[in-house]
């Protein structure tokens, strides 16, 4: 029998991320499963110069301060009160930081929105997803915004 205890969903607070909550919210109410959900910053988003401080460098202090309340704001409004939700912040290339973090928690699914990016944009821009699914310790799965929804019969 399957058991899936630990979901963890990348969150960008895209559209795609919201909807990759839905099916982790839904397979955790199934399962008694645990959701985290976790954001990376991209590392070189923070070192270069802030424009809104003059110049300075940025605060990765206050860059993680001001994520955590991101992510808690957008747990509360997209994953309702029944979920065991847990939180994490990341700094780093995404797809390495996703894979750790799996590692790190013994997850057991990783559930992440994908842009469905083809051709020389995907070539260009490399795919998250893809990368995840290569390198994760445990099952992938991706969901695009026209894909199936969870409807009872």
């Amino acid at each position: 029998m399957i058991q899936i205890k630990h979901i963890l969903v990348p969150i960008d607070f895209s559209e795609y991320s919201r909807l990759a909550a839905v099916y982790a919210r839904e397979l955790a109410e199934r399962f008694g499963a645990t959701v985290h959900l976790l954001h990376v910053v991209h590392e070189p988003l923070i070192m270069g110069p802030d424009p809104d401080a003059g110049g300075a460098m940025v605060n990765m202090e206050d860059v993680r301060q001001s994520t955590e309340l991101s992510l808690t704001e957008w747990a509360n409004d997209h994953m309702g009160h029944d979920t065991k939700i847990e939180r994490g912040v990341r700094v780093g290339a995404a797809y390495v930081e996703i894979v750790r973090y799996a590692r790190e928690h013994d997850i057991d699914l990783i559930v992440l929105g994908s842009h469905g990016r083809t051709g020389l944009m995907h070539v260009l821009l490399g795919s998250v997803a893809e990368r995840v699914i290569r390198k994760a310790p445990c099952p992938v799965m991706t969901v695009r915004p026209e894909g199936q929804q969870f409807v009872m019969p």
